[in-house]
């Protein structure tokens, strides 16, 4: 590919990839393949578009039928002065890693919990969308605790008790604007079957998308939803991030524009 093609040029690229029909996995074994492989029929690097206002778009490629949640970006919640993760859920609300003893020390903690609007997780974590406070907040009830955790919450109430989160972990609407505006740029948005034959890969780009025009509205509204997540993974030895994460097929939903091609 020549160094810079306009998007136009970039478009019928797509197209001529997409009436190909079935290619076969580049990336045999990568679970990112379906990207990766596009990425090479375009004779690129990594997310790097030829395309002269390249630091406005983005290239992002799915499977159809995947399940998995993609991570949109990390950002930790206020108040930063806390460490609120590691010096307060992993500490008080932790629980042993379930490789403590074997590949990581005995006393390995973990606090590893994807949660979202509306119904608590398992172990009474939930988001909530304060639109009076313009916040994101993380809320705790005790009374959704399943039984299979009783061991953990009467550990935990003899911790730090069974109320609501004092003060609560959040993320400003100012704040999480400004981070996901700067990530969740306008987007080419390739979505592909595929198929297994004889062991091997195959994708088929199926749906080009054009998504313009960011919305935070329609991003708050995807958190009510429960179409994005909250994701903490940390343990002892390592804080993983937190991440903000879309069901794959839910991305165009952020977007004020969306035309297929």
């Amino acid at each position: 590919m020549v160094d810079t093609v306009t998007k136009e040029e970039l478009i019928k690229k797509l197209v001529k990839i997409r009436d190909k029909g079935w290619v076969r996995n580049a990336r045999i074994g990568n679970a990112g393949g379906v990207g990766n492989t596009l990425e090479d029929l375009l004779g690129i690097e990594e997310n790097n578009l030829p395309i002269p206002n390249a630091r406005e778009w983005e290239l992002k490629c799915q499977r159809i039928n995947t399940t998995s949640l993609v991570t949109l970006f990390h950002m930790e919640p206020s108040p930063r002065a806390l460490k609120f993760v590691p010096q307060v859920f992993l500490l008080k609300y932790g629980w042993p890693h379930e490789l403590a003893g074997s590949e990581y020390p005995k006393n390995e903690m973990s606090f590893r919990q994807t949660i979202h609007c509306n119904k608590p997780s398992d172990r009474g974590f939930k988001v909530v969308v304060d639109r009076d406070q313009k916040k994101v907040l993380i809320s705790f009830d005790s009374s959704a605790i399943s039984k299979e955790n009783r061991r953990w919450v009467n550990k935990v109430e003899r911790k730090v008790g069974l109320s609501e989160l004092d003060p609560q972990p959040y993320w400003a609407f100012d704040d999480l604007h400004h981070k996901a505006a700067t990530k969740l740029l306008n987007c080419f948005f390739i979505l592909a079957d595929n198929k297994v034959e004889k062991g091997i890969e195959y994708f088929h780009y199926k749906t080009i998308m054009i998504l313009r025009e960011f919305s935070f509205d329609k991003f708050l509204a995807a958190m009510e939803n429960e179409d994005i997540l909250v994701d903490f993974d940390a343990r002892t030895g390592h804080n993983h991030g937190t991440k903000f994460r879309i069901k794959a097929n839910k991305i165009p939903s952020l977007y004020e524009t969306v035309q297929t091609i």
